[in-house]
């Protein structure tokens, strides 16, 4: 075997752990009695220490070392020399996080979860706040074992969005607020009730699905390697790209929380899909930090993809002019006084409210904005987890000039700090400029997509994706995914004009 061909079998068993690991959490997520909570954290802590010693071994730094020599003259961008970059960077990160930190978080995560599902179904935030604190505080510890310069949170959102910083997301927020402030006062000063309100219905939950899982297919889905379930906070989870499995959550009066429920994790599954087969167990296939083995080279890029495929896609008047007539085949007689038109101005109503998930396009970043901000107030100690409550009410009315009326639709809402998913929240924002400058570049490059678009034929669309973004897996970071397929960097221009375009329209706005 060659240098490289040693350093790859390396990476390729560390992938089959990570990947074991991924299996275990999602299982928890979706079939796992709550009793298995404590032994299945004590299951996850022991792989989880395993994956981290194979990771930082002597080996490692050995094979790393011949397989950097063996690849120093080729093509800086070629997958090997990559593969080979990533490692070194994440084996120099990971070093610094102690196995213990490691091992403590991944036997708490899924009692966390589970305490944190409980609490949420009963509005008890008392009983999750112990256990917040402790995920707090390993993650803490974390950031200072990895070190920063600026803010702890810039140690913890590299994990997730390696190019953030808390400076650049201000800068990021700031530039959206300009845009996003005026155009969603002049939608509140234009917004009149629609004539039919669709969702005063029962939708079964098995009609919901069916659909669902039909529109998925639609846009590309390969069923073949996937599956859908039902977990209580939507997630997408792969193993491979030959296992890519994705959940949604079910509302009998509500059916957009399903529908773009499950549109939004088929955006992330296409993703994974689409990755190179040739990519399969080497280190661009690898979250060296252990969340999930994905192909996505950040949260922000895959959330590009979700994104794109629920709201450009999902939410177009296109899409509906197409698929109405599908959905009221299977359910006639909520629809029968309805059209295409209604069901396109009903998913796109913008209103201030309470649940991120089900946020329209407009307000949605208002959401993650105040979760950032709780987050890095959390990790720098001017906040603490007991005044969580209180702290995250003010914010909403702060932001969105709402209150919820009890912690599980405020506080309690997001699994994500149950797990440890500090820095998480901004890559949603990140992935929401980067959907429309992806769109605009493949409209531009694309001869005839907005005919085949207006018929329902979603495959040129999804074929420039995949050459341009997913087939390269973690080979290039986001900002390089940009500057090669649109040929500028992260920039909030495309977007906003789509907002202001889209919604001006909607609402009759001069």
């Amino acid at each position: 075997m060659t240098a490289y061909e040693q350093f790859e079998q390396h990476i390729a068993e560390l992938n089959d752990i990570l990947n074991s690991i991924s299996v275990l959490k999602w299982d928890a997520r979706t079939n796992m009695p709550s009793g298995g909570a404590a032994t299945r954290g004590n299951q996850l802590a022991t792989l989880s220490r395993i994956a981290q010693e194979h990771f930082v071994s002597d080996k490692t730094a050995q094979f790393l070392d011949a397989a950097e020599a063996e690849v120093a003259s080729e093509n800086k961008d070629s997958y090997r020399v990559r593969a080979v970059q990533q490692t070194r960077q994440y084996f120099e990160l990971v070093k610094h996080i102690p196995v213990e930190v490691t091992s403590k978080r991944a036997t708490l995560a899924p009692i966390s979860e589970q305490v944190w599902s409980e609490a949420k179904q009963n509005n008890d935030f008392a009983s999750f706040a112990p256990y917040l604190q402790q995920m707090l505080d390993l993650s803490k510890e974390q950031a200072e074992a990895v070190g920063y310069t600026g803010h702890p949170f810039d140690a913890l959102v590299f994990e997730y969005e390696p190019s953030a910083t808390a400076a650049s997301l201000k800068v990021l927020f700031d530039d959206l607020k300009a845009g996003l402030l005026p155009l969603l006062k002049k939608i509140v000063a234009n917004d009149k009730p629609l004539e039919k309100d669709l969702w005063q219905h029962e939708y079964a939950l098995d009609k919901q699905k069916s659909f669902g899982w039909e529109m998925a297919q639609k846009i590309g889905y390969d069923t073949q390697r996937g599956r859908l379930d039902i977990a209580p906070h939507p997630f997408e989870i792969s193993f491979t790209r030959n296992d890519v499995r994705i959940t949604t959550r079910y509302n009998l009066n509500y059916l957009p929380m399903a529908l773009f429920g499950t549109l939004h994790e088929t955006g992330h599954a296409l993703y994974e899909q689409g990755v190179d087969p040739s990519l399969t167990r080497t280190a661009l296939t690898t979250d060296f930090l252990g969340q999930y083995p994905v192909g996505g080279t950040s949260y922000g890029a895959h959330e590009s993809q979700s994104r794109l495929w629920e709201n450009q896609i999902g939410r177009s008047r296109e899409f509906w002019e197409v698929h109405f007539d599908r959905l009221r085949q299977i359910f006639p007689e909520q629809m029968a006084d309805a059209d295409p038109d209604l069901m396109y101005r009903s998913v796109n109503r913008v209103k201030p409210s309470l649940i991120r998930v089900e946020a329209d396009e407009v307000t949605y970043n208002l959401h993650i904005m105040l979760r950032t901000e709780i987050e890095m107030g959390l990790l720098d100690g001017g906040l603490k987890v007991t005044d969580l409550p209180e702290i995250w009410n003010a914010k909403m009315e702060e932001y969105l000039g709402v209150t919820p009326p009890n912690d599980s639709k405020g506080v309690l809402q997001d699994v994500h700090w149950s797990g440890g998913g500090f820095g998480s929240f901004p890559g949603y924002t990140v992935g929401n400029v980067m959907s429309a400058q992806f769109l605009k570049a493949a409209h531009e490059q694309v001869t005839g997509l907005d005919a085949s678009l207006g018929h329902g034929d979603y495959m040129p669309l999804l074929g420039w994706l995949q050459s341009n973004v997913y087939r390269h897996g973690r080979a290039y970071s986001a900002n390089e995914l940009l500057q090669r397929s649109t040929g500028t960097e992260l920039h909030v221009k495309p977007y906003l004009e789509y907002l202001e375009t889209k919604f001006s329209e909607l609402y009759g706005l001069s």
